[in-house]
């Protein structure tokens, strides 16, 4: 396995693992469309370290066919079928997260009273825009 990897990419769990930067974690990438490709049948693991060295990437299988980097396996662009939609999933957490952020002042003495109701223009204040898009590069 290689050791150096920026990006982890888990079958049997349809876990795509940004390691390094900012934003590191970890998603379940629920699509089986995606995953029951017929490509990655005999893939167990991918390593990726994104950096164009072969030696820092590795393509696990399976069964007994020997471990190749990302290059040599020949399974197509990463960015675009791993770390797009790790992205994707990122910004929907992001997202997620600004949404379920609340601003509002409650009473000291009754948690469910909202003294203040945050309004838009405060939460933008506080927090930024929503966002709206996100890349690793």
């Amino acid at each position: 396995m290689a050791t150096n990897s920026n990006w982890t990419v888990v079958f049997e769990d349809k876990i795509i693992i940004k390691q390094t930067g900012t934003d590191v974690g970890s998603y379940k990438i629920n699509d089986d469309s995606f995953w029951n490709d017929s490509k990655w049948s005999n893939v167990w693991a991918i390593q990726f370290q994104d950096d164009n060295l072969d030696y820092n990437d590795s393509v696990e299988y399976r069964d007994d066919t020997p471990h190749t980097s990302w290059n040599e396996s020949g399974l197509g662009n990463f960015q675009s079928q791993f770390i797009s939609r790790w992205e994707s999933a990122h910004l929907s957490k992001l997202q997620s997260d600004w949404d379920n952020n609340d601003g509002n002042t409650y009473d000291d003495t009754d948690e469910m009273n909202i003294v203040h109701e945050e309004t838009q223009a405060e939460k933008i204040a506080r927090l930024g825009a929503r966002p709206t898009s996100y890349s690793v590069s």
